[in-house]
């Protein structure tokens, strides 16, 4: 057990110091799944909402936005863009009434930073417009080890968020990690300082505005199994330069992820249940630390040369990259990548892919190599995804099965019964 006394929690939370007692804590809460008493920014998907979040991730396809469109697809619907589960799912997991228990779960890792550092996505089956979602999450691992970015110790969060339909089938998996890395170490380390923000000539962006003109949309017209060789290079997707704007737009469609941040009095609220979520701004004014995101002073306070994107974001667009190449009959049914690098405003990522492997039948994925790269000509977004292809011979995708275990935990989360489901159907559609 850690011996930690509170004197020295306090000088860990000021500055911003990973603690042992933190570190059991975080071990201890692998496998529990944890109520989320923020609602979700989508109760229910409805066709807008699929809409706003594609159009916050840039994607145009179609198929997210119109379900006229949709209706002439195998899907016969509008469906959403694959990383929209991120914006919905209805928690009923029950809340922690035991005090051991709450204890266990109070916040971990004050002061320190926390970085999102990859994601492994799994999906079965689409989102349909009306369809409620529902959603678990818990801990699946914790990792400590020395942190090159802050130059001191580190630890890596991965948490699975479930999402069910309400019959308990599965429809995705994410397996998303984070790095809480000590601040003070951040600062020291400079391992970042030598970056400044790019400067565009209108020559530059003039070649990034073709690259956009030459965007390819696969759509309709079916990439079949057949057609598809080891080595073939997938249509570039382009992303940026980065704005204020395109954080704006994609907390739009988005919300807020989770974290209960709000306006005005919601921002209150969060500070009576949250103070350590806030830091004061240069002028006084408590400020969410996600601020980090668009306020060019504060990341500069954290050793960084420019505030940047969300691993949401480049999550996204790579999947945008995969959906325009396997077109409307194909399904993408694995993604896995890693943050290798931050994303500043300013910055263009050229999203690239190349398949890398095929399988003996089109029941068997078939590998791509996926990256965004800067114009620094730094990767910093690096993985792997697995499609599915229609074939000229056995016919349409057949969709992923989960295993049994993961069916069980999926009818477990359905069965939570708390009349959300049909309270907000009946709100949905005026019953």
């Amino acid at each position: 057990m850690s011996t930690t006394n509170s004197t020295d929690n306090e000088t860990a939370v000021i500055e911003g110091r990973i603690t042992d007692e933190d570190i059991e804590r975080a071990k201890a809460q692998i496998g529990i799944p944890v109520y989320s008493r923020d609602v979700p920014w989508n109760k229910v998907p409805t066709s807008d909402s699929i809409s706003h979040f594609a159009w916050g991730c840039g994607d145009d396809n179609p198929l997210f936005h119109d379900p006229a469109y949709g209706a002439n697809t195998r899907w016969h619907d509008q469906i959403a863009s694959p990383t929209f589960p991120i914006a919905t799912g209805l928690d009923q997991t029950p809340k922690f009434t035991d005090p051991e228990r709450k204890k266990l779960f109070r916040g971990l890792f004050r002061g320190t930073g926390k970085y999102y550092s990859g994601v492994k996505w799994t999906w079965y089956q689409p989102v349909y417009p009306g369809r409620p979602v529902l959603q678990e999450n818990y801990t699946l691992d914790v990792e400590v080890k020395e942190s090159q970015f802050a130059g001191g110790r580190s630890v890596k969060e991965t948490f699975r968020y479930l999402y069910v339909d309400i019959s308990g089938n599965p429809i995705a998996t994410r397996d998303e990690s984070y790095i809480n890395a000590e601040r003070h170490g951040s600062k020291k380390a400079g391992k970042y300082s030598h970056i400044e923000r790019q400067r565009w000539t209108p020559e530059q962006l003039e070649e990034i505005e073709k690259t956009y003109e030459a965007e390819q949309r696969r759509g309709a017209d079916p990439r079949w199994w057949e057609d598809v060789n080891v080595g073939d290079e997938l249509p570039t997707v382009v992303k940026g330069p980065l704005t204020v704007v395109d954080i704006i737009s994609m907390h739009m469609g988005w919300g807020w992820g989770g974290y209960g941040v709000g306006p005005l009095k919601y921002a209150h609220q969060l500070r009576k249940r949250m103070p350590a979520f806030f830091v004061p701004d240069q002028y006084g004014v408590p400020d969410i630390v996600q601020r980090l995101h668009w306020d060019a002073d504060r990341a500069a306070e954290l050793g960084l040369p420019a505030p940047y994107d969300y691993g949401q974001m480049r999550a996204a667009w790579i999947t945008h990259l995969l959906t325009n190449w396997i077109g409307d009959d194909g399904w993408l049914t694995e993604m896995d990548i890693q943050m290798r690098g931050f994303n500043y405003h300013g910055d263009v990522h050229w999203c690239r892919g190349r398949v890398v492997a095929k399988g003996e039948t089109p029941d068997d994925p078939v590998t791509i190599e996926v990256s965004a790269t800067n114009q620094r000509d730094e990767t910093t977004t690096k993985g792997t995804a697995k499609v599915l292809l229609p074939s000229r011979k056995t016919g349409a995708v057949v969709l992923p099965v989960p295993d049994v275990d993961l069916r069980r935990r999926g009818a477990k989360v359905a069965s939570r019964v708390k009349g959300k489901v049909g309270e907000e159907l009946r709100r949905l559609y005026g019953e």
